[in-house]
């Protein structure tokens, strides 16, 4: 029997994670010479991982980041992290009850990220979401990661779900274009961590809140996609 299935991004497009990072991000900084980082304004970098954070953060401050530093704060960010899950992060507003209506429509649920696979784990168990998904794959879940399109079509497999009847949700350029490399539909949320609207990226779909990801809306795009 074919499975349909729903596939998630996790930072920026399930949980609201930013301020924990950006918490940790201030506390590798600390002692470095470079400010606390505010939230406002930093969000879009927050999407593109620990790495990209700190970087950001010494090159507004017009410091240079050696390399051996960079990895060494970034452990430190890591180690803050780990050591403070789940701190302030929430599901998004509604997302409780869209995984309950997919569920109840019979679809496969899962988590694609570049995330580690352990922490998000630890998260969706932490906020009690763990349950909903059939596979919760990481950045360092296969040899390859997103925007490689099989990570996408690897945590399908790895779910029971089926590419050809698979729907993508995420938040950012890399998981949209995932998604179009492997051929799958693609709803972005535009409540994320994004540089640009997501809608620079064309998606299949673009939705301002989880009320909008109904069933009908999924099944219309995985009809059209099969066209």
């Amino acid at each position: 029997m074919t499975r349909k299935i729903a596939v998630f991004d996790l930072d920026g497009t399930l949980i609201d994670t930013a301020p924990d990072l950006l918490d940790s991000l201030n506390a590798a900084l600390a002692g470095t010479g470079v400010g606390p980082v505010p939230q406002i304004g930093f969000n879009a970098v927050v999407g593109h991982g620990g790495r990209a954070m700190i970087a950001r953060a010494f090159a507004n401050a017009r410091k240079d980041l050696p390399k051996n530093l960079h990895e060494t704060l970034f452990l430190r960010f890591l180690d803050h992290y780990s050591k403070n899950i789940p701190g302030r992060s929430q599901p998004f507003p509604g997302v409780a009850a869209a995984l309950e209506r997919f569920h109840s429509a019979g679809f496969l649920l899962a988590v694609c990220t570049n995330k580690t696979e352990a922490l998000s784990v630890r998260l969706l168990e932490s906020l009690g979401l763990r349950p909903n998904f059939s596979a919760i794959c990481g950045v360092d879940t296969f040899a390859f990661c997103k925007p490689d399109p099989r990570h996408l079509t690897e945590t399908i497999k790895r779910a029971g779900g089926d590419a050809n009847h698979a729907l993508m949700i995420g938040d950012s350029r890399t998981d949209i274009d995932t998604a179009k490399a492997a051929g799958i539909p693609v709803v972005a949320v535009d409540f994320g961590y994004t540089d640009l609207h997501v809608s620079e990226f064309e998606p299949s779909r673009v939705i301002a809140h989880y009320d909008e990801l109904t069933v009908h809306l999924a099944e219309g795009l995985l009809q059209a996609a099969r066209v």
